[in-house]
């Protein structure tokens, strides 16, 4: 059975930090990148970042470009998400999911697995 799991979300102040991990189990992911997606409440799904598994390629959008960092734990099937100097606006559900790799890394149609979700709140 395909799975992944998040954690790693909470609470924090703005200019603080977390690191968020997905937890991939049931597949390899070799051909696959893996995604990070945040969701605001009444706002559309937005791809955050990206990266294959193969070759570590890293996409970032440009609303977390120099804050975010993707990176990958091959032994452990994770990939994790540093976030730093989070802001009002990082306010999200955050998701990890799994594509083939090609395509649009931001496109969340173009994913096959979804994680259910962390929730990070950044206050002031």
């Amino acid at each position: 059975e395909v799975q992944l799991v998040e954690s790693g979300g909470g609470l924090v102040q703005a200019g603080g930090s977390l690191r968020l991990s997905c937890a991939a189990s049931g597949f390899t992911l070799d051909d696959y990148a893996i995604g990070w997606f945040r969701q605001a409440p009444g706002k559309e799904r937005e791809g955050v970042s990206c990266i294959t598994w193969r070759e570590g390629i890293t996409y970032y959008s440009d609303t977390v470009k120099g804050r975010f960092t993707i990176s990958s734990d091959y032994a452990k099937n994770t990939v994790f998400l540093q976030m730093n100097d989070l802001k009002l606006e990082d306010t999200a559900v955050y998701y990890c999911a799994v594509r083939k790799v090609g395509g649009m890394w931001y496109s969340p149609s173009g994913y096959d697995y979804w994680g259910q979700g962390t929730q990070v709140a950044v206050s002031s």
